[in-house]
């Protein structure tokens, strides 16, 4: 898609890199593909001590998506994604059953210079967010806000802006109805994009209250990545990924708290399986 891209992706890249694959639980995923273009994943996951399953398939046909997901909590999530309907537009509707006021609808709409997004909620009286980004030359402004339609009230908004180079990536997001400000930068360190340094940092203007995060990623070999990560609280996180076949990787991660060292880390596994 054009333009600046959603207000949704302006700081993504330094959170996904701070937050992403950093998994504590024990998690088992399998992908297949078949010629038609139906893909099939099941997954199976240890949370704590309870254990929950999945299977989901995806079709694609033209501009067309069907996703659909079933797990052993008798949940049923199908996402219809369209790219097609209009142009420069792309159009989301989610259904979730039993829960089906759960159900939305997004439409995105790209232009050179803005992108406009508009979620509703499928539901009588329902929750309306909307995004607008504005910019050019990696330059992005947005802005956002969610009204309720049943209460009469904001349920949220934020402004953001973004500074995205091929060498490095700058955010500040006013964020949670101005009562926190985010600042973000990210800096690549060779031209590959593979390794890559991440600094954030948080105020809560209710609370006082100050979060740095400083994390890294970096490429041992085309097969191998590793991320860490260490925030003002004295949490350390580390990951390991290594890619044991094209598209089936293992993930291992931990966290374990500096300042108190007798307490038991957190550990993860995560294995996604592509034959």
């Amino acid at each position: 898609m054009k333009g600046p891209g959603l207000y949704s992706d302006i700081g993504k890249k330094a959170k996904d890199l701070l937050t992403r694959d950093y998994n504590f639980d024990h998690k088992l995923t399998i992908s297949t593909q078949s010629s038609s273009g139906v893909a099939l994943t099941s997954g199976a996951l240890k949370k704590g001590g309870l254990f929950s399953f999945d299977i989901g398939t995806v079709y694609k046909y033209k501009g067309t998506t069907i996703d659909v997901k079933v797990d052993t909590n008798s949940n049923i999530s199908s996402t219809l994604t369209f790219t097609d309907l209009l142009p420069s537009t792309k159009t989301i509707a989610t259904l979730k059953l039993p829960d089906y006021n759960a159900g939305k609808v997004e439409v995105q709409y790209f232009h050179d210079h803005a992108t406009v997004a508009s979620t509703v909620a499928v539901k009588q009286s329902p929750v309306v967010d909307f995004s607008a980004t504005v910019g050019a030359h990696g330059v992005a402004f947005g802005a956002e806000a969610g009204f309720d339609t049943a209460s009469g009230n904001f349920t949220k908004y934020s402004v953001a802006i973004g500074l995205t180079k091929p060498e490095y990536a700058v955010s500040v997001i006013l964020g949670d109805m101005g009562d926190s400000i985010k600042g973000s930068y990210l800096h690549y360190l060779d031209e590959k994009q593979k390794s890559a340094a991440v600094g954030e940092v948080t105020r809560k203007f209710s609370t006082n209250e100050n979060t740095f995060t400083v994390g890294g990623v970096y490429e041992v070999d085309p097969m191998m990545t590793v991320k860490s990560r260490l925030n003002n609280s004295g949490k350390l996180g580390v990951a390991l990924l290594h890619e044991l076949k094209p598209k089936s990787i293992l993930t291992i991660s931990g966290e374990f708290d500096t300042k108190a060292l007798d307490k038991t880390p957190k550990f993860g596994l995560a294995l996604a399986l592509k034959p």
